[in-house]
């Protein structure tokens, strides 16, 4: 079946045909007819099967008649992430070019004056994380009572992310009437119960199973050590070994973790970038779009980066920490082998990751094999870069090196320690001198039973102070 059999009018078309694309994906096909008739749709697909597409065409067409108000956005697309927000833009630029359609995007890191300014000369398809739209209404410079279509993308997403009361939130304050489109990877019980609650006799689209992974991926695992510094130094040799490796995204599950790695590889010369939620809106785009058009073969990255993104040529990911929840580990792993290319993970698997790698596998349900990699050659060579990349540096690491800075001044070289050139005061009693020992002092037992009769040179000063009797 080819785009021009779903209904799709002749500009999508023309648009669709003019980046190169000619037949529809699974869900595509099976999607665009049901959003065309303004049925409620319940998609259920993997990572990388087009679901942008599924629902940004048929929305394209539908809102080629009509016109938007100000402060009054037609249709409205909830995003996790603002990166995700951002994509599905670039479909509306793609896919909309020739049409005269008013596209905003509401996500953090942007001026609140920018984007009122945009809302206020009307809005045909608005795009927003739930808590920048949330801060818009309750600012009043938003309404959502002129809302035809409402697109809840990548929602399993917004479960792992807490947003689901800001969607329940949301969904009352958009029309009764309006037609509801919803789209996950993943259908934990959750986001059951709200697909139960605010979607209307929805249509069931499933491409395939939920948490299922792609075939074209080969999936494998190597385990190391308790040690941190064992996985760093398997990462590298993973990165040095890998056949066909053309780019990769590294996946860590803190957001400290991802800033320890990025330096490691950064020190042993690789090229490579970082993304995480708490880096600001620019720094997280430009890293991004430099991994896009190759300038960088690597990424660090935290889960921010494992739902949605449009990366179709990422060759391997690797996992350097095994995801605590399973669902994680579909969707992570779905950034490689897209669009029916072959792609490779690896995990990198610590005693302490077992359990969580036999939760993925029951998941899936599938076992991941081992993979044979050669002993790490020097066990000892990242000391150095985990030292940089360590923050909390104890304090008695540091005291070395404070000591051996003192040592470099001449002045410093002779100094003795405090109070060892000072005379004693007339009033202050002086203790007997204690005969030089090597170690630590000679517990006073043993000084008790090595003193000659009438010695008490082993006793404390204050017990050889004179008593004096009262008369």
């Amino acid at each position: 079946m080819s785009f021009s059999n779903l209904g799709l009018s002749d500009k999508v078309l023309a648009a669709v045909a003019a980046t190169g694309y000619t037949t529809p994906t699974p869900i595509q096909e099976q999607a665009i007819p049901h959003v065309l008739a303004r049925r409620d749709v319940l998609g259920i697909a993997q990572t990388g099967t087009g679901k942008t597409a599924a629902f940004t065409l048929p929305m394209i067409t539908l809102l080629e008649k009509g016109r938007a108000r100000a402060l009054m956005p037609r249709t409205l697309i909830l995003e996790p992430t603002r990166e995700l927000a951002a994509q599905v833009k670039e479909n509306f630029d793609k896919y909309g070019a020739g049409q005269k359609l008013n596209v905003a995007l509401l996500i953090g890191g942007v001026s609140f004056g920018d984007q009122d300014l945009k809302l206020s000369r009307g809005v045909d398809v608005l795009i927003a994380t739930p808590g920048r739209l949330l801060d818009h209404t309750e600012r009043g410079k938003l309404l959502l009572t002129g809302i035809e279509v409402l697109v809840i993308d990548e929602a399993d997403r917004m479960l792992d992310m807490g947003f689901i009361p800001d969607i329940e939130r949301i969904c009352k304050l958009v029309p009764f009437t309006r037609q509801t489109l919803f789209f996950t990877a993943t259908m934990p019980p959750e986001i059951r119960r709200v697909t139960d609650t605010f979607l209307h006799n929805p249509v069931k689209v499933e491409v395939s199973k939920p948490a299922s992974t792609a075939v074209t991926v080969t999936q494998s695992h190597v385990s190391v050590g308790r040690e941190p510094h064992e996985k760093r130094e398997m990462l590298r040799q993973l990165l040095r070994d890998a056949k066909d490796l053309k780019n990769a995204i590294i996946f860590c599950n803190r957001k400290r973790d991802v800033a320890v790695v990025y330096k490691s590889l950064q020190k042993h010369g690789f090229s490579v970038g970082a993304l995480h939620g708490d880096m600001d809106q620019t720094a997280r785009m430009a890293a991004l779009d430099q991994f896009r058009k190759g300038e960088l073969p690597l990424l660090v990255a935290s889960d921010v980066a494992a739902r949605g993104l449009d990366i179709p040529e990422v060759s391997h990911v690797f996992n350097f920490d095994v995801p605590h929840h399973p669902d994680d580990y579909v969707h992570r792993i779905g950034r490689t082998g897209r669009a029916g290319r072959l792609g490779t993970a690896v995990s990198i698997v610590s005693p302490a990751d077992q359990k969580s790698l036999a939760a993925i596998e029951k998941l899936i349900g599938q076992s991941i094999a081992r993979a044979e990699v050669a002993p790490l050659e020097s066990p000892a060579d990242s000391e150095a870069p985990a030292r940089e990349t360590s923050p909390e540096a104890s304090s008695e690491e540091r005291k070395p090196r404070r000591e051996s800075q003192r040592s470099r001044g001449g002045r410093n070289k002779s100094r003795k320690p405090n109070g060892a050139d000072r005379k004693p005061n007339a009033t202050e009693r002086v203790a007997p001198q204690q005969p030089p020992s090597i170690g630590r002092p000679m517990p006073l037992a043993a000084r008790d039973q090595h003193a000659e009769p009438g010695d008490h040179s082993h006793l404390p000063a204050f017990l050889l102070r004179p008593i004096r009797a009262r008369g």
